[in-house]
């Protein structure tokens, strides 16, 4: 059982810090996102290659508070490609889950 199968289907933030974490990664979304897809439980994100650095530190924080869903982060020359998986535990929530990742 990997630990995002085992983490609980919630996020561990307060909720004032959950308002200015949604703030920032809408923030990031609308300066650095290029194009992003849903396909069911997982979403897949595109970024300007120069929010490489925030990126990282929006997985890092996600990681940390959200346990239950899975980062894949790829970079390219030209773009940071994340994908986000959610637990099929999740599929009733995933809508409210990925909502704050797009702008």
């Amino acid at each position: 059982m990997t630990s995002a199968e085992s983490a609980p289907i919630a996020c561990t933030l307060a909720p004032g810090d959950f308002k200015d974490r949604v703030g920032w990664i809408r923030e990031l979304s609308a300066k650095s996102l290029r194009s992003h897809h849903r396909d069911g439980l997982m979403l897949e994100l595109t970024y300007d290659r120069a929010a490489a650095v925030d990126v990282h530190e929006f997985v890092r924080r996600e990681q940390a508070c959200c346990g239950f869903l899975r980062f894949d982060l790829r970079e390219s020359a030209d773009a940071i490609h994340l994908t986000i998986t959610a637990p099929l535990e999740a599929q009733s929530a995933a809508d409210d889950v990925f909502a704050h990742f797009v702008a």
